[in-house]
């Protein structure tokens, strides 16, 4: 079984939505069910078929969340250390064309928001970072092209 790896508010998050699904979600679904079929002919009742898909839809990400939870692995980055790339690090890269910075943190799939600056294990960019070090060059293929980026900074926070 392949462990998910994730950070401890990853975790508490997927934890939050598997609770509010089966605590509110679930049982709002079965209401809704019962009150659609107390009208009659459920053929042609689409307050019935909605509620039935929605439900169908909240029993399958039960499933996924607590599949996701029993195969999580909880890596704390302040524990970490070092100036290599690994899962958890804060990664400031320079844009070798431009000289911008960004800073990222390599996080758990479920995690991810680009937004927020919090790149996916997944993603191309963090594939290419892994095991690099401070003042290594990495080059990533991106739709506009490819792009050579330099590390600047790892930290574990």
């Amino acid at each position: 079984m392949e462990k998910v790896p994730m950070t401890a508010a990853g975790f508490n998050r997927l934890q939050e939505e598997l609770k509010h699904l089966k605590i509110s979600e679930r049982p709002a679904v079965i209401k809704a069910i019962a009150e659609a079929r107390e009208h009659g002919d459920l053929s042609e009742n689409a307050e019935y078929h909605a509620a039935r898909e929605r439900q169908s839809f909240i029993e399958g990400r039960v499933l996924e969340l607590e599949d996701k939870i029993s195969r999580a692995e909880v890596i704390d980055p302040g524990k970490l250390s070092g100036d290599t790339v690994k899962f958890g690090a804060t990664v400031t890269l320079a844009d070798q064309d431009t000289d911008e910075e960004t800073t990222y943190q390599i996080v758990g799939q479920d995690e991810s928001d680009i937004k927020q600056r919090l790149l996916s294990i997944q993603a191309p960019l963090a594939r290419a970072l892994i095991n690099k070090s401070v003042g290594d060059s990495v080059e990533v293929s991106t739709p506009g092209g490819s792009k050579l980026y330099e590390i600047v900074t790892v930290e574990f926070r």
